[in-house]
């Protein structure tokens, strides 16, 4: 399967860490990682401000629509990723789709040691998207 570049985002000490989540589903990959079943209520972010948390990236209809094509879109056979804490990586769309179908739980991998961001200190818009 061919996955868009696409970024897990975070604030940290040095500035914005960026995790390329088709890196993260590799080292998912190759420490052998094996999907389980977590509680959709564990995902503490399902609670929190998760998208539309640039000022001026509003969740006006049109942008609701928008994830909301991404989670019909979503497939839920793929596990969501998790860092050593259990908070989330990758899979937000995945989690919705599941919470919205009346599911409580997810498929999940989680990593026994975070791995370190691909990119420290780079604005989110200058992190390379283009396909390789």
């Amino acid at each position: 399967m061919k996955i868009r570049p696409q970024y897990h985002l975070r604030s940290g000490p040095q500035g914005l860490q960026a995790w390329d989540v088709r890196q993260l589903i590799a080292q998912a990959a190759a420490l052998g990682l094996q999907p389980h079943w977590v509680a959709l209520a564990e995902i503490t972010e399902l609670g929190q401000r998760y998208w539309f948390t640039d000022p001026g990236d509003e969740p006006t209809p049109r942008a609701v629509a928008e994830h909301l094509k991404l989670v019909e879109a979503a497939d839920t056979q793929y596990p969501i990723l998790l860092d050593a804490e259990g908070r989330l990586m990758d899979g937000m769309h995945r989690c919705v789709k599941r919470l919205s179908q009346g599911h409580s739980h997810v498929l999940a991998l989680r990593f026994p040691d975070t791995p370190a961001p691909d990119f420290v200190g780079i604005a989110a818009d200058d992190l390379p998207y283009e396909e390789e």
